[in-house]
């Protein structure tokens, strides 16, 4: 059984009133929706906060969800409606800087580009690498951030990213392509590739 279904069988009995399957629910994806919300709030308290509303306007409109795309696609759009919300009431825009260490580098799971620092040269280089990407992705326009970070550090498809984002798939190809752009104009410095290639 596939982890789609997994997710369909909990839904159903969450649905029943078994609060125990919701549990299991957030549990599996408490950590991947604060990681996608790290990159609108920066505050770790906050991402927390948002994430608990996240999961309680996920369980009042369960009843709601229907399977037609994965429960995971469906409270991740949750979760960036709620973080747009959360952002306008402060009076704030997603920021477009902030602090990036080696370490957290590595806790993506692209992060394996990062990993082979063996050197103080080489610990400085990744740590810059990872600054300049990080400030790359912040200073996007929010609807490409988002797309990319779907894409590049969940790993969505480009089905569930449109399913998410209410957009044809061609933006998505259109947005994530952009992203990708304007990340690889930022990095072509520090890595001294030449403008036709992106990495």
């Amino acid at each position: 059984m596939g982890d789609r279904e997994v997710d369909q069988q909990l839904v159903v009995r969450a649905q029943h009133g078994d609060q125990q399957a919701f549990g299991l629910l957030v549990s599996k994806y408490q950590r991947k929706l604060a990681r996608l919300l790290s990159r609108l709030i920066r505050d770790p308290a906050e991402v927390e906060d948002v994430a608990q509303e996240t999961f309680i306007k996920a369980y009042r409109a369960l009843g709601s969800f229907r399977g037609d795309s994965a429960f995971y696609t469906w409270l991740y759009r949750i979760g960036i409606n709620t973080a747009k919300n959360f952002l306008v009431s402060q009076g704030r825009r997603a920021p477009t800087r902030t602090e990036f260490d080696a370490e957290e580098a590595e806790g993506f799971d692209d992060g394996e580009l990062l990993r082979d620092i063996n050197t103080p040269e080489r610990m400085l280089f990744s740590k810059e690498i990872a600054e300049t990407v990080n400030a790359a992705m912040a200073a996007l326009p929010e609807d490409l951030r988002t797309a990319i970070t779907l894409r590049e550090i969940e790993g969505m498809s480009y089905e569930d990213i449109a399913r998410m984002m209410n957009c044809p798939i061609g933006t998505v190809r259109s947005r994530i392509f952009r992203a990708r752009e304007a990340v690889a104009e930022k990095l072509r410095p520090l890595l001294d590739t030449a403008p036709d290639k992106r990495w």
